[in-house]
């Protein structure tokens, strides 16, 4: 006779049974899935617009593999979500990205965000550039008509004021073409050089006059993305030629081909010649060209310019210190300038960025500076009616406090709001906020908890936000600036993958000094057990790895090394941005002494209040400016086991000249913070190292690791090489980065395991 269980035992049971099916383990990360094309999370909506009339908000959403994708918009009352280019004729007009084969060109058009299309002022119609081929396209018809068809792209597109006109860059020059078709192109400018007269024997002077085009330094070190602006009315062209006839080249190497090929990149060093700047107004139905003469200092930068109003500009000026920024006023009709605001910290160095907005008033606008120590907006009047009759005066600062403005994200002018983004209350965190131009009813806009920011119409009167946090992918939402959103775009989820939440830290440096850290722990760790740790450091100025906001691959990639037993530890040391001046200038004129003195004080702190983690087997990694603090930890410490290095500046002298003499100075005037390379301490490397670089990176260049591989064979000091063919500064693509990732994780075991 069977024997029946208990009740209470047979509930429990079936209550067990049911929890085994419902809770499922955590799914498994792999480098494959991480780095696969789309990542884990899905790709970013990419290219998003604003119509100029503020009604619709444009996106371009393409499949995981890049290659299908289509033009959506979000109506920004309703948020309903629609699509405005098919697939089919997207393909044509804005090709995928992996269609371009020159990997340096691929770089340029992601890390600069390239615009696919651009909206015309009607918002009825769109350009697009299919791979330099300039498309016009009218939402109305749904039809498109090429416009140019000239072997050489022409880029940098934009409509004139009234859209019936396009002008664009073509070869170093600036052109005009009618959208209607009825007429061709008409070029502006032509190939001359100031230098002409006194170089008449000099070859290929011409390729050296860049006019209303971005050279490679102002690219990346200024974040110019256009040098020419079509005036109110559309009468005018205001753009800055380029000379760079004196400025030195470096050999980039397809090593691919039976006779490898070499393109002669533009590109000064530390010390060298930069290119010679100048503005110019030119006719845009052509003529001769106004030349605007602003300083006698030629060895100058002008980052910034634009129109005012019709027949009046601005131009911002910086000198080669990077110390003092000089705003100016233009007649452009005239000629005549005058400069009516110095921003100067002669201590440190003056930021560029995109924060000077000239308000609808037109006897106003507003500025940002580190003034009192931390970046906050100010608000300054002007004469109207002649912008040169004196000084910008200072009318008030808008906010104030412990925290940095990192940019003015939008201006409504109707209801008098400022909108800005600024680390407040928390600087690991980015939040959105407002505030009236009296300085009043300053109040935050973003969620409670991760990094939020905006891209705010022209009129400000809505918003797209970005938005994520630590363990959450990021998110876009259309917002109307009363605070009322409609979701566009969320990642896909990756809670199922159990992933573990940082514990935030802080730590003393040695002058009092806090510093931001964060601790991944693997999880149900063996407390008998020593647990190795790997220290991901960046530790530049322009760098910050401590943040409340998705990590993308990175963090990812750290998330499976947690699950695999590693700790993962990461710490902004003074020097890192978004914390004010002088948190930022403490690695002035020299690099990687205060830096790796920040780390290994907070690495002493760690070990305190963790113990069970492991000072013997104990290692760090990092990317360009962190590839180089790798080094300069290795060289100059004995704490790390083992490190590994990707494409690091073993030498300041090789870097270029607008980023590395903003920090260290001109050669002439530091040369011992210049000599003190890493390449010259190779001698002192302890510890296992893995050295990578792309061979066509032309950021910083491959000649930075082969120094250091000849530094380090002279100094009989083993160590692993790896060598990414053709592959720039991101060593991008899926394949490439996964297999990057797994030489990475194989050393890791090896070393620490």
């Amino acid at each position: 006779m069977r024997r029946l269980l208990p009740l209470s035992l047979v509930v429990f049971a079936l209550l067990s049974t049911l929890c085994a099916q419902t809770v499922a383990p955590p799914k498994q990360l792999a480098i494959d899935a991480i780095f696969a094309e789309g990542g884990m999370t899905g790709r970013t909506p990419e290219t998003i617009k604003w119509s100029p009339d503020g009604t619709k908000v444009s996106f371009v959403q393409r499949d995981d593999s890049g290659e299908h994708g289509e033009l959506w918009y979000v109506d920004t009352t309703t948020g309903e979500k629609k699509i405005l280019v098919s697939e089919t004729k997207l393909a044509q007009l804005a090709p995928p990205a992996s269609k371009i084969k020159d990997e340096r060109e691929k770089e340029r058009v992601t890390r600069y965000h390239v615009a696919a299309y651009i909206w015309s002022a009607d918002s009825k119609h769109l350009l697009f550039d299919s791979q330099g081929q300039l498309w016009y396209y009218d939402l109305g018809t749904g039809t498109a008509v090429q416009l140019t068809a000239s072997p050489d792209p022409s880029d940098d597109a934009k409509f004139s004021p009234d859209g019936e006109r396009l002008a664009y860059v073509r070869k170093h020059n600036l052109y005009v073409h009618p959208v209607s078709g009825e007429e061709g192109e008409h070029q502006l400018t032509r190939d001359e050089s100031k230098d002409k007269d006194k170089d008449k024997d000099k070859k290929g002077t011409e390729d050296n006059i860049l006019n209303g085009e971005v050279d490679w330094v102002y690219a990346e070190e200024l974040g110019v993305r256009s040098n020419y602006f079509w005036s109110p009315d559309g009468r005018d062209i205001l753009f800055l030629q380029m000379d760079e006839t004196r400025v030195p080249t470096y050999p980039i190497t397809d090593w691919m081909p039976t006779h490898p090929k070499v393109d002669a990149e533009k590109y000064p060093k530390a010390g060298d010649p930069n290119p010679v700047v100048r503005l110019g107004v030119v006719g845009s139905g052509g003529g001769k060209v106004r030349w605007i003469k602003l300083t006698d200092d030629e060895d100058t930068y002008v980052p910034r310019f634009g129109w005012m109003r019709e027949g009046w500009a601005w131009a911002e000026v910086l000198n080669r210190k990077q110390d003092v920024m000089d705003l100016y006023f233009i007649d452009t009709k005239s000629g005549k300038s005058r400069k009516v605001l110095t921003e100067s910290s002669p201590d440190a160095w003056v930021n560029v960025n995109d924060d000077f907005r000239i308000l609808k008033s037109g006897d106003r606008f507003l500025w940002t500076g580190w003034r009192d120590g931390h970046t906050h907006i100010y608000l300054y009047t002007f004469d109207k009616q002649d912008p040169l009759a004196g000084d910008a005066k200072l009318e008030r600062q808008l906010e104030s406090g412990d925290y940095e403005v990192l940019e003015i994200s939008g201006v409504d002018d109707q209801s008098g709001t400022v909108f800005f983004t600024a680390n407040k209350d928390d600087p690991r965190r980015r939040q959105l906020f407002s505030v009236k131009l009296d300085g009043s009813s300053m109040k935050p806009l973003s969620p409670e908890e991760g990094s939020s920011s905006g891209d705010f119409a022209d009129d400000a009167k809505h918003y797209v936000e970005h938005q994520s946090d630590t363990l959450q992918p990021p998110r876009l939402s259309v917002c109307a600036s009363d605070g009322s959103c409609h979701k566009v775009w969320e990642a896909r989820s990756v809670a199922d993958y159990g992933l573990v939440a940082p514990k935030y830290l802080e730590f003393k440096a040695d002058d009092g000094t806090v510093l931001y850290g964060s601790l991944l722990l693997p999880p149900n760790a063996d407390a008998s057990q020593k647990i190795p740790l790997i220290v991901y450091i960046y530790g530049g100025p322009v760098g910050q790895t401590v943040q409340k906001a998705w990590g993308g691959g990175t963090a990812l990639f750290h998330q499976l090394l947690v699950k695999e037993g590693f700790a993962i530890f990461t710490l902004d040391n003074r020097g890192s941005q978004n914390r004010g001046r002088k948190f930022s200038a403490a690695l002035r004129n020299q690099f990687g002494g205060v830096e790796l003195k920040d780390q290994l004080a907070a690495l002493d702190q760690l070990s305190e209040q963790y113990p069970q983690l492991d000072p013997t087997r104990t290692a760090i990694w990092g990317w360009s400016n962190g590839g180089s603090m790798t080094l300069y930890a290795l060289t100059h410490s004995g704490r790390f086991k083992a490190g590994i290095s990707v494409a690091p500046v073993t030498s300041q002298r090789n870097y270029d000249s607008i980023y590395t003499e903003r920090y260290m100075g001109m050669p002439k005037d530091n040369v011992k913070g210049y000599d003190d390379s890493i390449v010259s301490a190779a001698a002192n490397l302890r510890g296992s190292l893995f050295l990578v670089h792309g061979t066509s990176d032309d950021n910083v260049h491959m000649q930075n690791t082969v120094q250091m591989t000849d530094a380090l064979i002279k100094a009989g000091k083993p160590f692993r090489l790896m060598l990414y063919p053709n592959k720039t500064h991101g060593i991008s693509g899926a394949g490439t980065r996964t297999h990057l990732f797994h030489m990475m994780e194989d050393f890791w075991m090896k070393e620490l395991k």
